[in-house]
């Protein structure tokens, strides 16, 4: 007989109990270990070559201003052309992009130009795997394990997040910034691998023949006339605009305020996401989405006020326990923001909708980075990350205000989805609000 914990468990994992999401999550989970490797190397190079709180938000925007640009493109693109072939040439892609940056920075030629230009065309690449990869999630289970396998992929983008700054803070301390670009290239042949001998994903998710222009228009009309898809998508652009550029100044607080050098560095980039993976593992516990709007609420106000408190101490242990904590709200604010909007999508919008989530996500973060690196050179990076936190309290308290309004329409979204696959409704609906 199969004890409670054993059945959690079992519940947790639920999703992979499907082999094309198996081989998906493996070949993932290796990449992002190598892109959070080369994402804390980066950042810690362009720092020794510069000591520049401003230039290290320039290398933020360069590298993530190309998603805000294309993301409506992109998701176009994911909901035009079968998913798992656009994946490999994504993952081509950025592996081709590894390399140079590998073989510039192990030959002792590597400047700021050369991180910036190839920055911008990681950015491009960047841009349409966001949205192709969101909606292949979906065509890799079947609906009721979708919010299973969406809190999973934030459970293994976490994970990797734990890892990576933890290898990348002692390979850049031993033998330098190279090595971690050369392995984080190395490791796309894991993913690039794994999409070969998946299954699903090979048909266009629509026959939609209209324009492209019309195909993105499409999608931009659904967001804005849905109020809580709106509501949720202006919350992320908020935390992303406001709240996390405090890793893009991580360094300045590696080696300015808590005087921890590049070791230092990877245990606070490590511990941020140890919090994001816990909050990952919370969420893999849910059957349903009951609550989750609750749960976006009070995990952005968790957030503000987590950075608010790490912005103050300057004993570098204390800091990075309290990482923990940002890392937590931030990952189950995002990942239940992601989990409800994908539950209200239509399949055929899937593509166009997680573009524009992409876009307030990852496409503000540019506006974010290049703002925090002025402000941080004005004012210092506590108080620049303090300011974050305060914008995260208002937008959760706007968001809890506007919350009874939309919830009504949000479960009236979910039972059309649910019925349009099949699933019978329950007799007791579900909710985003508890």
């Amino acid at each position: 007989m199969k004890t409670m914990a054993q059945s959690r468990l079992q519940a947790s994992l639920r999703a992979f109990r499907h082999r094309n999401y198996r081989l998906f999550f493996a070949g993932q989970l290796t990449s992002l270990v190598g892109t959070w490797m080369q994402t804390v190397a980066q950042s810690w190079l362009v720092y020794r070559l510069t000591g520049s709180a401003a230039l290290l938000g320039l290398v933020g925007f360069a590298s993530q201003f190309p998603i805000f640009l294309l993301s409506p493109v992109a998701g176009a693109v994911a909901d035009a052309y079968p998913r798992r072939r656009t994946m490999i040439v994504i993952q081509t892609s950025m592996m081709l992009l590894a390399f140079p940056l590998a073989a510039l920075t192990l030959s002792n030629r590597i400047q700021v130009w050369h991180i910036m230009v190839l920055s911008v065309l990681l950015g491009f690449v960047n841009a349409f795997d966001i949205p192709v990869r969101q909606s292949f999630i979906a065509e890799m289970v079947a609906r009721e394990d979708l919010i299973n396998a969406i809190a999973l992929n934030s459970s293994m983008m976490n994970g990797a997040r734990v890892i990576g700054p933890a290898v990348a803070g002692i390979l850049v301390a031993v033998v330098g910034e190279g090595w971690c670009f050369l392995l984080n290239g190395l490791s796309y042949f894991a993913v690039i691998i794994g999409l070969v001998f998946i299954t699903a994903g090979n048909n266009s998710p629509t026959e939609n023949q209209g324009s492209r222009i019309e195909a993105v228009l499409e999608g931009f009309r659904f967001v804005l006339g849905t109020r809580p898809v709106r509501a949720l998508l202006l919350l992320v652009g908020i935390v992303s605009l406001m709240g996390m550029p405090y890793s893009v100044l991580m360094p300045i607080f590696a080696d300015q305020v808590l005087n921890g050098g590049p070791k230092g560095l990877g245990i606070l980039m490590g511990f941020s996401g140890l919090g994001a993976l816990l909050g990952a593992a919370v969420l893999a516990g849910r059957q349903g989405v009951r609550g989750l709007g609750t749960w976006v609420t009070l995990a952005c106000a968790c957030f503000g006020i987590s950075l608010i408190v790490f912005s103050l101490p300057r004993k570098f242990w204390l800091s990075t326990l309290l990482l923990i904590p940002v890392g937590f709200s931030m990952m189950v604010q995002l990942a239940s923001s992601n989990t409800l909007i994908q539950s209200m999508v239509p399949d055929r919008l899937r593509g166009r909708v997680m573009a524009v989530y992409s876009m307030m996500f990852v496409g503000m973060a540019p506006f974010g980075a290049l703002l925090a690196g002025v402000l941080a050179h004005q004012l210092g990076a506590p108080v620049t990350v303090a300011i974050g936190g305060i914008v995260c309290i208002a937008g959760a308290l706007v968001f809890r205000s506007h919350l009874p309004s939309i919830r009504a329409e949000g479960r009236q979204l979910i039972l059309a989805q649910m019925m349009t696959a099949g699933d019978p409704a329950d007799n007791e609906a579900p909710n985003i609000s508890s």
